[in-house]
C-alpha cells in the first residue's frame, strides 16, 4: 500500500494553527495510507497540543520519510523560535518568520517530490509583513516559490447525503470590490475561467467533468430585463466552450445553481465575484468548505479562515475545517502526478 505524506505548515505560531493542526494530527495518527508530518517549531506544536488537552508525544523529526505511530505527532523542525515562543495571540515578528519559513520548507519538500502535498494553517498578514515578506498571503508566496505567476482557487464542498459528492466551485475574479469585480467580466475572462476549471476538474480525478456557469443577475437576468452580463458575456462564453467539446451549462440562476451542484447535476460551478461562491459554500457546511489552490506543479489544500488571535491558546478553536483539508489533501494525493504534469513547468 502506498502511504502519501504530507507537510502541514503550523501557520503564525501564535494563532490557533498549532492547536488546531495537533488535533488534526493526533486524530489520524497511525493511519497506515497516509501520514502528516507538521512543519514548524516543536515547541509551538507542543504548546498547541497541550491547549487542546492532548495526550500525544510530538516527536521531532529531520526527514519526512519517517514511520507513523499512534499517539505520536511528527514535526519535522525549521529552527527559527526553539523553545522561546511568541505570547499567544499578538501580532509578533519572530512569528512571521517562522510562518514564512514554514511555508518555504513545505513547498521545498513537495516540489522535491518527499511530500505529495502541502496543507497549510493559518497565518497573519501583519506579521509576515513585518518579517519582510512582500507577498499578499499564502497564494502569492506560493506562486513566487513555485515559479507560477497565475493561481486560482477551487472550493471543495462534500455533500455526504448525496452520497459524498463533491461540489467544486471556482471564480472568474478573485479580491476584488464587486464593482471591478463586474468590470472584469466579459466573454474572454469567463471563456478563461471556464477552460482552467473544466482542467482542474479533470485534473482532480474527474474524467468527464459537468461544469456549470452561474448566471449573474436576478433570475439569469430575464432577457435582459435585469441586465445584460448573461447575453453579452456569459452566454457566448458558455456556447464557445460546447463548440470546443466541453460539457458546459449555463448560465444557470444563482439561486439554484449551487444546490443542483450539491446534489450532483455537476462536478463544478463557475461563480463570477467572491462572495457568489463564497456563501453558499460556507452556508452549507463551513468547518467542511476548503480551499485548494489550482494552477501550482503541487497539491495544496488549505483552511479558509484566520489566525482567531482572540482565541489562540484558548483550546476551544474549532479544527473542523483543518481536518477537512487534510483529508481533501488525502483524496487528492493519488492525482499529484496529474497536478505535476499540467501544472509543471
Amino acid at each position: 500500500m502506498t502511504r502519501h505524506v504530507l507537510a502541514l505548515t503550523l501557520g503564525d505560531p501564535v494563532g490557533i494553527g498549532p492547536e488546531i493542526t495537533a488535533k488534526t494530527l493526533a486524530e489520524q495518527a497511525g493511519a497506515t495510507d497516509h501520514h502528516g508530518v507538521a512543519v514548524g517549531d516543536p515547541a509551538a506544536l507542543r504548546r498547541g497540543a497541550e491547549a487542546m488537552g492532548l495526550d500525544v508525544e510530538v516527536r521531532v523529526v529531520d526527514s519526512f520519510d519517517v514511520e507513523p505511530a499512534a499517539g505520536v505527532i511528527d514535526c519535522y523542525d525549521i529552527g527559527v523560535l526553539g523553545d522561546d515562543l511568541p505570547e499567544w495571540g499578538v501580532v509578533d515578528k519572530r512569528a512571521g518568520l517562522a510562518a514564512v519559513k514554514a511555508i518555504e520548507v513545505a513547498t521545498q519538500a513537495a516540489m522535491d517530490q518527499k511530500v505529495a502535498g502541502i496543507v497549510t494553517g493559518p497565518i497573519n498578514k501583519e506579521a509576515i509583513w513585518a518579517a519582510g515578506s512582500e507577498h499578499l498571503g499564502h497564494t502569492e508566496m506560493l506562486g513566487a516559490l513555485t515559479g507560477v505567476t497565475k493561481q486560482d482557487t477551487m472550493f471543495v464542498v462534500r455533500n455526504d447525503a448525496a452520497g459524498g459528492h463533491h461540489l467544486r466551485i471556482f471564480f472568474t475574479t478573485r479580491h476584488v470590490s464587486l464593482r471591478k469585480a463586474l468590470d472584469q467580466i466579459t466573454k474572454e475572462t469567463v471563456g478563461e475561467s471556464i477552460v482552467k476549471a473544466h482542467t482542474a476538474l479533470k485534473v482532480f480525478g474527474v474524467d468527464n467533468p459537468r461544469l456549470a456557469i452561474a448566471a449573474i443577475n436576478p433570475h439569469g437576468g430575464e432577457n435582459g430585463a435585469f441586465g445584460d452580463e448573461e447575453i453579452v458575456h456569459l452566454a457566448p462564453a458558455v456556447e464557445e466552450a460546447r463548440a470546443n467539446g466541453l460539457d458546459v451549462a449555463g448560465p444557470v440562476p444563482a439561486d439554484s445553481v449551487f444546490h443542483q451542484g450539491l446534489v450532483g447535476r455537476y462536478d463544478g460551478v463557475l461563480s463570477h465575484f467572491h462572495d457568489q461562491g463564497h456563501i453558499p459554500a460556507k452556508t452549507f457546511d463551513f468547518d467542511g468548505t476548503i480551499s485548494v489552490t489550482v494552477g501550482l506543479p503541487i497539491l495544496r489544500t488549505s483552511v479558509d479562515h484566520g489566525t482567531a488571535f482572540d482565541i489562540a491558546g484558548s483550546g476551544r478553536a474549532g479544527h473542523g475545517t483543518m481536518l477537512s483539508a487534510y483529508l481533501a489533501a488525502v483524496d487528492y494525493a493519488p492525482y499529484v502526478d496529474n497536478i505535476r504534469a499540467t501544472y509543471g513547468s
